[in-house]
């Protein structure tokens, strides 16, 4: 019987594996953080929604509705390209599975603060955003002419 053989992560998926570190400590603060504190930083989006209101383009509870959840894609885009060029042998749905998981976790946590509350609808947005982040990453390399790297086989006994 032979010794497994080590292989060497390349340096593109260390650096995605310390970005995505970071992204997550960021997304921690901002989805974690007490809601008065968390507005300064999310507060574009009311922003945003009162300037489209003040144009007379759409009610404010509509634009503020429609930007949440385009703001929480954006917020996991980061994430399924970190994730898919860290692990470049995942698949498109288990990146999407791990960003899903990912955001149930922040809406549990966010359940059992007195200033947060949890929504299905940011589980759908997050979970959209990894799968344009990890599409978006599928179609460039594909593009680009680069072969993912084979799966690891498994062992049978």
């Amino acid at each position: 019987m032979s010794a497994p053989v080590a292989v060497r992560t390349p340096a593109g998926a260390v650096v995605a594996r310390v970005l995505l570190v970071g992204y997550l400590l960021f997304v921690g603060f901002t989805v974690w953080l007490p809601a008065a504190i968390s507005a300064k930083v999310t507060g574009l989006v009311g922003i945003i929604a009162s300037w489209i209101a003040d144009a007379g383009i759409a009610s404010y509870a509509r634009s503020a509705f429609v930007l949440e959840i385009l703001a929480n894609v954006a917020l996991f885009v980061p994430i399924g390209l970190l994730l898919a060029l860290a692990w470049p042998r995942l698949r498109v749905w288990q990146t999407v599975l791990v960003g899903a998981l990912m955001s149930v976790l922040i809406e549990t946590v966010q359940g059992v603060m007195p200033s947060r509350f949890p929504t299905l609808s940011d589980v759908i947005a997050n979970t959209t955003g990894t799968l344009i982040g990890a599409l978006i990453v599928t179609i460039i390399l594909s593009l680009a002419g680069v072969e993912r790297p084979p799966r690891a086989r498994r062992l049978t006994a």
